[in-house]
């Protein structure tokens, strides 16, 4: 639906990663990713629309409760990608250092 539905410019190639839904189905935490864009527009965008993403879900899903949609951008994929440039510089140096010794 996000692909598809939204015309909504700030929303660019999106990757849903987790959603956390509260006990109760009232209200789901989406978590998602960029592929490109800005991350706190994206996030603005999509919260706009939650309410049409939402309605589009109940007429698809056919439940009794879907809940209210609360987009949050999730760092995780960054995090990795920053560890792993971390750890190659450091195996780097390590290899530098051997290869002096």
């Amino acid at each position: 639906m996000i692909a598809r539905e939204l015309k909504d410019p700030r929303v660019g190639m999106v990757t849903l990663n987790a959603v956390e839904v509260t006990p109760d189905y009232a209200h789901a935490k989406v978590y998602f990713s960029l592929l490109t864009g800005d991350p706190a527009e994206t996030e603005e965008a999509l919260n706009h629309a939650a309410g049409h993403l939402r309605n589009g879900l109940f007429k698809r899903l056919h439940i009794h409760t879907v809940p209210t949609l609360h987009f949050i951008f999730d760092r995780t994929t960054e995090r990795a990608a920053d560890m792993n440039a971390l750890i190659a510089k450091a195996v780097a140096s390590r290899s530098k250092e051997d290869d002096a010794s």
